[in-house]
């Protein structure tokens, strides 16, 4: 036997260590290169779906923010750093520093030395990196804290760019952390270690199937991806979700009037009207019966009517806040009044239709008319200076530009802003879905909060450029300014009791901004902060024992939101037994026979939730 050469055993025990282990080496090569003709083949159906409306015309570019408005957001960052020399070499220094401790850190791990927590590592609560290889493995480990680093250093790019106008830092801002969420090593199959075993373990089988289904959604959003974010087969509205029970009693251009059935023997005396958003849905308020604030309500002996607003088509294009005030709000009232012989009228505004309420209030004070004798407004803005991220989307320039937009239609289509709310947390609701769906070819569960959000409704052009340019771009309500049918509105006239909740981590209608609002009403205003977020924050029954809320002294005069969390007293559970009594102190104690919807003098025309809220955008 001939002998071997000094240091061959070395030699390959060095290389078998440092080849990749099986998990991460094709096993049927034949079978994986059948299913990658395949995902190609999907690939290619969902090209012909992009292209083909495009090519016939039928589908408009559409999105809440167009590309060359990203590119020249960002260039005004990149202009500022690098039209001075003395800046452009500190931020590229700055860069190169980050890289080279990302690269010693990988050969002091390699070297086995303890790091000691200098190791970048992502935030708390950062979901993406919860897969043990990104830390056990060196390549990942790479990966992940490059990624880290580079996007800190992109976004302190910005925030030191002092050159920039306060609304433009804040796009870019925006802007730099939906290009980063998008960039994450873990939206790619190469880069991510779990995504990279379910594709080798499966022989490619999970993108065969993650791409059909980017195909059929592609298809289904003519020409856009509509992105499933639950199996929407698995509900239905009427029949797993509002299913309060109730009738529809009026009907306009606009909304239908429901009032529900009653559960006690007795009602409190003052019925209650419910403005809910008409972007969204209003069954988010009856989503099923464990979670349904509407049957909350009934079940503690409330006569309880719901605005449920029209899914909008071209014929509503020129329809304004007046109509919406006049043809909804008014004509709640006056259906209320029919129904029940009742003038004084209990009303809650949910988000939107809560700041369309609130100038209800106003315009309808300046009328005379004072049927309304309390309100309560959840996750509600009528200040918009803190309003948050969704001012990103409103300039004047991009106003105009979807203003044209919705010229041809008369309308928003409801995917544009559902990838507006999407993208504020795109982290959350965007990219998990994307990588679940199109790269792990999983089907996504069944949620019933994820089925309404994706219910989406259209807006009428007048109104959703009214509302745009008067509250986020102007901010008119909470100052005086805003002018409804000649009528110049003023919050301060608005005496009645007022129950404003806000949510602690609402990124639709920040808490401080709801406090400041408060401070434009005339009369007491009762401010309570709950834990959780816009919806969850809302949607929490008592049954379920979960989050908390604040209460604390009236917001007035010059008295800030963080001076009011110092005073705030902490209740754990829901907030809804609290408005509960709040609302009872304000009813004096009367109570009347139940009644049934309708009352004897309008007809019901269909059982709830009515015709309305099932037509799809």
């Amino acid at each position: 036997m001939a002998a071997q050469r000094p240091g061959t055993n070395d030699r390959r025990a060095e290389t078998e260590s440092t080849m990749p282990p099986s998990e991460f080496a094709v096993q049927d090569p034949e079978q994986f290169a059948m299913n990658m003709a395949r995902m190609l083949e999907h690939i290619g159906k969902a090209a012909s779906a992009w292209v083909e409306p495009r090519e016939k015309g039928e589908t408009i570019e559409t999105g809440p923010v167009s590309m060359s408005e990203v590119v020249e957001t960002l260039s005004k960052v990149g202009e500022y750093w690098m039209t001075d020399p003395m800046r452009a070499i500190e931020a590229q220094t700055s860069l190169f520093a980050g890289y080279m401790t990302v690269w010693n850190n990988s050969i002091r791990r390699l070297a086995g030395e303890d790091l000691n927590g200098s190791a970048i590592t992502p935030q708390k609560g950062d979901k993406r990196f919860s897969d043990e290889d990104w830390q056990k493995n060196f390549f990942f480990d790479f990966l992940k804290q490059a990624y880290i680093m580079t996007t800190r250093w992109a976004d302190d790019l910005v925030d030191r760019a002092d050159g920039l106008d306060e609304h433009t830092k804040h796009k870019a801002a925006f802007y730099m952390r939906q290009v980063s969420n998008a960039l994450s090593p873990t939206n790619f199959v190469a880069t991510n270690p779990e995504l990279y075993r379910e594709t080798i373990a499966s022989n490619g089988e999970n993108l065969v199937k993650g791409m059909k289904m980017f195909a059929e959604d592609m298809a289904a959003g003519r020409g856009n991806l509509r992105l499933r974010q639950a199996d929407y087969n698995a509900f239905e509205v009427g029949r797993d979700m509002a299913v309060t029970p109730g009738k529809v009693i009026a009907q306009n251009e606009i909304c239908q009037i429901i009032q529900y059935a009653p559960r006690t023997e007795t009602v409190w005396k003052r019925p209650i009207l419910i403005s809910p958003p008409w972007i969204n849905k209003f069954y988010i308020l009856d989503l099923n019966p464990q979670k349904s604030f509407i049957g909350w309500l009934v079940d503690q002996g409330h006569t309880v009517f719901v605005i449920s607003w029209v899914n909008p088509d071209a014929r509503h294009a020129e329809k304004t806040w007046q109509d919406y005030i006049e043809e909804g709000v008014v004509y709640g009232l006056d259906t209320v009044e029919q129904a029940t012989g009742e003038r004084s009228v209990n009303v809650i505004g949910y988000c939107v239709g809560g700041t369309l309420l609130a100038a209800g209030l106003a315009y309808l004070k300046a009328k005379g008319d004072d049927r309304i004798a309390s309100a309560t407004f959840l996750t509600t803005q009528v200040d918009f200076k803190h309003a948050g991220d969704l001012k990103v989307f409103v300039d004047e320039r991009q106003l105009a530009l979807l203003e044209k937009t919705m010229g041809a239609k008369g309308y928003l289509d409801g995917s544009q802003m559902a990838t507006a709310f999407n993208m504020l947390r795109s982290s959350d609701l965007i990219w998990p879905y994307f990588v679940n769906n199109y790269l792990k070819g999983k089907e996504p569960l069944p949620f019933d909060l994820l089925y309404w959000n994706a219910d989406a409704t259209r807006m009428p052009k007048a109104n959703h450029m009214f509302y745009l340019r008067n509250c986020y771009l102007e901010n008119r309500l909470s100052r005086g300014q805003m002018e409804i049918g000649g009528i110049r509105l003023n919050l301060s006239d608005v005496t009645m009791p007022i129950y404003n909740l806000a949510t602690k981590e609402d990124h639709i209608a920040p808490a401080r901004s709801v406090y400041v609002g408060s401070k434009a009403f005339g009369g007491e205003v009762t401010y309570v902060m709950s834990g959780s977020g816009h919806i969850a924050g809302v949607v929490n029954p008592p049954e379920k024992k979960k989050y908390q809320y604040w209460t604390g002294p009236q917001p007035e005069g010059s008295s800030t939101f963080e001076d009011w969390l110092l005073s705030a007293e902490e209740t754990p559970g829901s907030w809804w037994p609290h408005w509960q009594a709040w609302t009872e102190s304000h009813n004096r104690d009367e109570r009347v026979p139940a009644r049934e919807p309708g009352g004897g003098k309008l007809a019901p025309i269909e059982d709830a939730p009515g015709s309305y809220v099932r037509t799809k955008s």
